[in-house]
């Protein structure tokens, strides 16, 4: 976990506040939740500001930190929220990260888009400073900072001719990871301090060093011809070349390294893995034995089983068939005979075969349903009872009706229509 001096310091480095008693008490009334506290004094308009609390803004997102000998910077990534967290520990919070600088980065961008079009050929990219820092860092380039002032006279030129340079623009490009920020916007404003411009154009090259720090390789302030900027970055390449290489070789050995030991690692899982297959696979053509006779026999159960209750439903379902037959048979009582109130109904199957017989016209339709049933020749688990001209289906809804309410008096033909 980061303790209380660790908070205290990312919380100074993030505000530029140099007042420890203050600092401290912000972030206790915060019960010491460095988001929180951060996120109040960010967002707090009341809070005052002097010459010595926020004399200082830090670099990018959080902040730049100290000068060092020869006019390089040498800058702190823990500082930054860039550095390793202490011990390993996973569930320390990581620093917040002001949530303006992509967005600024991105206005940057267009509003350069718009100024001068085309005429624009480096390629600055629309993120925060940290990260742009961050992508030269994975990439083992130099990051090009270019700190714009819309109202300084040399500004316009400065653009076209020597970030408009197509040759210039090229060498950049290729070599570096370029960001750029207008002295307007809170992060490009925090920049311009942190390393102290005092001049514009301002140009500067930065790279993330090895032992956890940033360094300024070099500064350039004022207006530059193409030339005098490709020669003043050629020379920090140049000087810049082997550290580079190093960091970029040092990463490939790693890459090595590792890649040797997983092929180590992979031919000794190979072949334990080959010795445990083939224990496996006798295991499992034992199993499999065992299992195909216990298999054998489960089925010769089954279909012995099956074949009983087969001919046990069978029968329970012709002595079913039969008792439902003789039901209907004496629902309908006896055959009337014929007069001018009796319907005479016949009644198709699908063989071909017909039956007929006579009802009282105020018998229902569920009564030809039953007789129909009666029938030996009636085997049908679902049908309908359809006339054909016009083609009527007798459904359920209508087996309340008399013969005489459905139209089938005196008399009908009907067909009986299974259902599939």
């Amino acid at each position: 976990m980061v303790d209380a001096s660790d908070k205290l310091a990312y919380f100074q480095a993030i505000t530029g506040l140099e007042d420890i008693d203050l600092c401290t008490e912000i972030l206790a009334a915060h019960n010491w939740d460095l988001e929180l506290a951060i996120a109040a004094f960010t967002g707090n308009p009341n809070v005052p500001e002097s010459s010595d609390n926020v004399g200082r803004l830090i670099s990018g997102a959080v902040g730049l930190g100290l000068w060092a000998a020869g006019g390089v910077l040498s800058y702190s990534f823990g500082m930054l929220g860039l550095g390793g967290r202490r011990g390993g520990d996973s569930s320390a919070s990581p620093l917040v990260q002001v949530p303006s600088s992509a967005s600024e980065a991105m206005e940057f961008v267009a509003a350069l888009e718009r100024e001068y079009g085309s005429g624009m050929r480096v390629n600055f990219v629309s993120e925060g400073f940290m990260d742009a820092l961050q992508r030269s860092r994975h990439a083992y380039k130099l990051l090009f900072v270019y700190l714009h002032s819309p109202d300084h006279p040399d500004t316009p030129l400065f653009v076209e001719r020597t970030l408009g340079s197509e040759v210039f623009a090229d060498f950049v490009n290729e070599n570096f990871v370029a960001w750029g920020g207008s002295i307007r916007a809170s992060e490009g404003f925090k920049m311009s301090n942190s390393l102290k411009a005092s001049r514009f154009p301002f140009c500067a090259v930065v790279m993330a060093a090895t032992n956890q720090r940033i360094a300024l390789l070099q500064q350039i302030e004022g207006p530059r011809s193409p030339e005098d900027m490709l020669s003043i970055l050629q020379r920090v390449l140049e000087e810049s070349g082997p550290v580079l290489g190093s960091a970029r070789l040092e990463a490939e050995e790693r890459r090595n390294n590792m890649r040797l030991r997983e092929e180590q690692d992979a031919a000794y899982r190979a072949a334990l893995e080959a010795d445990q297959a083939r224990e496996q696979q006798r295991r499992e053509e034992q199993e499999r034995l065992e299992r195909e006779r216990a298999e054998e026999e489960r089925k010769r159960r089954e279909e012995e089983e099956a074949r009983e209750r087969e001919a046990r439903e069978a029968a329970e379902r012709e002595a079913a068939l039969a008792r439902r037959k003789q039901e209907k048979a004496l629902s309908l009582g006896a055959e009337p005979e014929k007069g001018p109130d009796v319907t005479q109904v016949l009644v198709r199957f699908p063989t071909g075969e017909r039956k007929d017989r006579r009802f009282h016209s105020n018998a229902t339709i569920q009564s030809l349903y039953d007789y129909v049933d009666s029938l030996d020749c009636s085997n049908f688990e679902s049908y309908n009872l359809v006339s054909n001209f016009p083609r009527t289906v007798y459904s359920p809804e209508k087996h309340s009706l008399t013969l005489k309410e459905a139209g089938l008096h005196p008399q009908a033909s009907l067909f009986v229509e299974p259902n599939l």
